[in-house]
């Protein structure tokens, strides 16, 4: 299943950092950015995470929040948020339950094996919970920023 922009944002409640719970209900009215990466306390993983806590201030100005989500167990989902200040929530979708729904639990594949994992992706959701802008295959150098930029779009 893929989404496509336009489209309704597909619904998802999940367990982050810091106690709290991120989940489309909660966002309601209120635009944010969904970000899905492979896994916590990996070297892009850790500068995409910290290039949005950069961006935040600004963002959140913009009128946005930040969502990242990963398939990771919330033990080193909360150790990646503390060890890097990260203060926007981090869920952990270790059911792939919404990386499903979105489209970013997909086939890759390396040294020649084929697996299943998160594609890192980047979703822009409006306040009526549309998606505006969809990142697919993100490359990090740059991203927040252009991010940024679509967000500004939105007013």
């Amino acid at each position: 299943m893929s989404v496509e922009e336009g489209a309704a944002a597909p619904d998802f409640t999940l367990p982050a950092s810091g106690g709290r719970t991120a989940s489309l209900a909660a966002m309601k009215g209120r635009p944010f950015v969904l970000y899905f990466y492979p896994k916590a306390d990996t070297s892009g993983c850790t500068k995409e995470a910290c290039d949005f806590q950069e961006a935040l201030p600004a963002l959140q100005q913009a009128g946005l929040e930040v969502i990242g989500v990963s398939p990771d167990a919330m033990g080193p989902v909360e150790k990646f948020a503390a060890k890097y200040g990260l203060t926007f929530p981090l869920a952990s979708d270790a059911e792939k339950q919404a990386a499903e729904a979105y489209g970013t639990w997909v086939q890759k594949s390396m040294y020649g094996r084929t697996y299943m994992g998160m594609e890192r992706s980047t979703f822009l959701i409006d306040g009526e919970g549309k998606v505006a802008r969809i990142w697919r295959k993100v490359k990090v150098p740059g991203h927040a920023q252009a991010v940024m930029e679509a967000a500004r779009q939105l007013r």
